[in-house]
């Protein structure tokens, strides 16, 4: 199990690291090199605007992936995603900027931000099947959760990145090419990312099905023939860990360079802390979810959630450096402990004949609408109606995920390779 778990934490730091720079750079620098001629706060807009089409590929990908994931294994699919992210991530490392190529620039950005959401939405499925697959009952919750561990040291690694350049760099130099090594760095991540991936073996659960019963033609059939409402429960489940991470991880980086004026480094020290938070919060979350239940551990991380959603602007809103070094890696955390269960509850939810297309298609649905969302409309809603509105509407989305979960059964008892029949909720 350490080698698996190791195998499913490598992979998803490197997606999720390709994946992740973008939001930073989005929340830094995009608005200058790709929409210079929209001013600061139409040019924040437009830069999460093209951060959040990636959230709206991601279901595709699921879809795709999922679909081979499904019928030919969870090891091919997962080789699969890493590459298409790979090549995606350098492209855009590579790209001319506004003043180089005009409209064009911004057009090439949104085309490989859809690549890079694809092979996200077929990343996590398989990274936690992989584990899921693989872990004895009792401990599926610990070792299902080093894919979303592996999601938080990605935080830390792509804020580490924009931070050293950001201290040994002046801004104009920053501006002009420094944005780029994160990018351009992903080659050594995503060549050791696919040595790691190619030396694992397929998952016994799904070798087993495949043996006995062969595998579905059809899963995205399949899996709203037999399972429609789970896949929509679990979705709005699963949102408020995607809502509270992008507006922690990403939106807080912009908020707090741009409208509290806070030194860039400093912002980008929080948020590696923050990474910080996350991971010690799935821990947590994991570890309590094989005590005592999942669905219990994210009702309790969701109403708290409810709670912070209404109190994080205006406590941020003061304006101080011990506040935001307080509201942002509170805001991880309790993602963090929300988040830690997803990976087994996904897997357990579903069947085995559709589970990679299944699990992958809520979480990823969850994503577009907890995770591309909020931070798109952050910035409009914040310049117009102030912060505690739109931290309504971060509340009014973690509101959702606690209705979901409090209406899913329990998933913890069930076994993952179950006969088609045997479902919860």
């Amino acid at each position: 199990m350490r080698r698996v778990a190791t195998a499913s934490f490598v992979g998803t730091v490197i997606e999720f690291y390709d994946f992740g720079i973008y939001g930073t750079a989005a929340a830094l620098v995009f608005p200058q090199i790709f929409f210079p001629a929209l001013g600061q706060a139409e040019g924040t807009i437009a830069s999460f605007a093209t951060y959040g089409v990636a959230f709206v590929a991601r279901p595709f990908g699921s879809i795709l992936f999922g679909h081979f994931g499904d019928r030919l294994g969870r090891k091919k699919s997962l080789i699969a995603t890493m590459l298409l992210m790979g090549v995606a991530t350098i492209l855009v490392g590579c790209m001319p900027t506004a003043t180089q190529i005009g409209v064009a620039a911004p057009i090439m950005i949104v085309m490989l931000r859809v690549l890079q959401g694809l092979a996200a939405g077929g990343e996590f499925a398989g990274a936690v099947l992989f584990s899921s697959e693989h872990a004895p009952q009792g401990k599926r919750g610990f070792w299902s959760s080093f894919a979303n561990l592996g999601g938080g040291a990605a935080i830390i690694l792509a804020n580490g990145t924009f931070f050293l350049t950001a201290v040994f760099m002046s801004d104009s130099t920053f501006t002009s090419w420094g944005w780029r090594i994160p990018f351009l760095s992903s080659f050594l991540l995503v060549i050791f990312g696919l040595w790691v991936r190619l030396r694992m073996d397929e998952t016994p659960v799904f070798k087993k099905q495949a043996a006995q019963a062969g595998t579905s033609r059809m899963p995205f059939v399949e899996a709203f023939t037999n399972q429609p409402k789970q896949v929509l429960l679990a979705a709005g489940t699963v949102m408020v860990g995607f809502a509270l991470t992008y507006i922690g991880g990403t939106y807080l980086v912009s908020y707090g360079t741009v409208v509290l004026e806070l030194p860039r480094t400093f912002v980008l020290g929080m948020a590696m802390v923050g990474g910080v938070s996350i991971s010690a919060g799935v821990v947590l979350g994991a570890i309590l979810s094989d005590r005592i239940g999942r669905r219990w551990v994210i009702v309790g991380a969701a109403s708290v959630a409810v709670v912070w959603a209404l109190a994080l602007f205006p406590i941020l809103d003061i304006g101080s450096r011990t506040v935001f070094a307080i509201g942002l890696p509170v805001t991880m955390f309790i993602s963090g402990v929300a988040t830690g269960p997803q990976g087994a509850f996904l897997s357990e939810l579903f069947h085995t004949r559709y589970r990679y297309t299944a699990a992958g298609l809520s979480y990823s649905l969850a994503g577009m609408l907890g995770g591309g969302v909020p931070p798109l409309i952050a910035a409009s809603v914040i310049d117009s109606f102030g912060g505690f509105a739109f931290g309504c509407i971060l509340a009014g989305v973690c509101l959702v995920s606690l209705t979901c979960v409090l209406t899913v059964g329990e998933t913890r008892d069930l076994e993952l390779d179950r006969d088609t029949a045997q479902t919860t909720a």
